[in-house]
């Protein structure tokens, strides 16, 4: 600061200005030249490196001014040749790291494999071992099983949607029934070869359909078994089942019981003149309200449970639990 009285020396302060305006374009002219000469031996480094002498494919400009500063020609060769080895070593490195990383993945890979390989063949060979099992069970039982009939009449009754609702509860019920211990001898009465029942079943089962181990015939049950041998089971049958009769043959009717008008195939037993049989359901559960109706998958797993052990509790665990609160204390 200076005081207002003060002069301002006009004259040094041009001078003191032009001096920085000179130390600014010297610098700036230097800088260009500079610029241009790292060009320059930029050019030259790429032409001896095309020409086949040992110059690095990169070089930074920390290097390159390095490179300048070389005090005569066969120094700037040296240099040259010390960053073009230490390019060659750093690149074998990654490719040898590269490799290394491949093998090493190549070799998670195959043991992956080799370890997938066993455990499936394990599991391949695990279940063809119980499809033979499961086969020579359904075999036996086609000569000394109980007899279970599927009744087949029902399709007139049932939409396209329905009928292929039921065949889908029916192959449930065969599967469950092929992988028992003690297997039923399915009959498949009143079968229909153009119905669509069997159009269905062959969509379902594909080839496989003609190697089942179960018996389809296209006679009514009452043609093929003794009517005193033969119950039907309906839930509108005001006769209750107490216990599972290994002597007698059960039939099951193939629908969809939610589109069936309430008694169809009770009246259908009692114009075949055939005794009925319903599940005990109010006897042992606390029913909620609602149809008494169970789909033919778990009307399976029920008389199965009951051929097998005869407990009424742990057949009627396959009711959906949504159906009834909980079992009765004292049946």
């Amino acid at each position: 600061s200076c005081n207002p009285s003060e002069k301002l020396d006009l004259d040094a302060w041009k001078k003191v200005m032009r001096s920085g305006l000179q130390d600014e374009v010297s610098e700036t002219v230097s800088e260009r030249k500079e610029l241009s000469t790292l060009a320059a031996a930029r050019e030259v480094l790429e032409m001896w490196r095309l020409a086949g002498r040992s110059v690095p494919e990169n070089i930074s400009e920390e290097q390159l001014k390095t490179f300048l500063e070389c005090p005569s020609k066969s120094a700037k060769k040296k240099y040259l040749k010390y960053l073009h080895l230490k390019e060659l070593h750093k690149k074998n490195d990654k490719r040898k790291m590269d490799e290394k990383r491949e093998r090493r993945l190549e070799t998670e890979e195959r043991a992956s494999k080799t370890d997938e390989t066993k455990r499936n063949s394990f599991v391949c060979l695990w279940a063809n071992c119980m499809d033979r099992t499961y086969g020579w069970r359904a075999a036996q039982s086609m000569i000394f099983g109980q007899p279970l009939v599927f009744d087949m009449s029902y399709e007139k009754d049932m939409s396209v949607r329905e009928v292929a609702n039921t065949v889908r509860q029916i192959v449930l019920s065969e599967g469950c029934n092929r992988r028992s211990v003690d297997p039923f001898h399915i009959h498949f009465c009143n079968f229909k070869g153009d119905s669509l029942y069997h159009k269905e079943f062959v969509k379902h089962y594909r080839e496989a359909w003609g190697k089942l181990l179960i018996t389809v015939t296209d006679q009514c049950y009452t043609d093929v078994f003794p009517k005193d041998k033969l119950i039907y089971l309906t839930a509108d049958s005001p006769k209750v089942m107490k216990t599972f009769d290994h002597d007698k043959i059960y039939i099951v009717g193939s629908m969809v019981d939610r589109s069936i008008k309430t008694g169809v195939s009770l009246a259908r037993a009692k114009r075949l003149g055939l005794e009925t049989a319903a599940l005990p359901l109010e006897k042992y559960l606390l029913w909620n309200t609602g149809a008494k109706n169970l789909t033919l998958d778990q009307m399976m797993h029920i008389l199965l449970t009951l051929k097998d052990t005869g407990d009424w509790k742990a057949a009627l665990e396959f009711v959906p639990k949504r159906k009834y609160y909980g079992f009765v204390s004292k049946p």
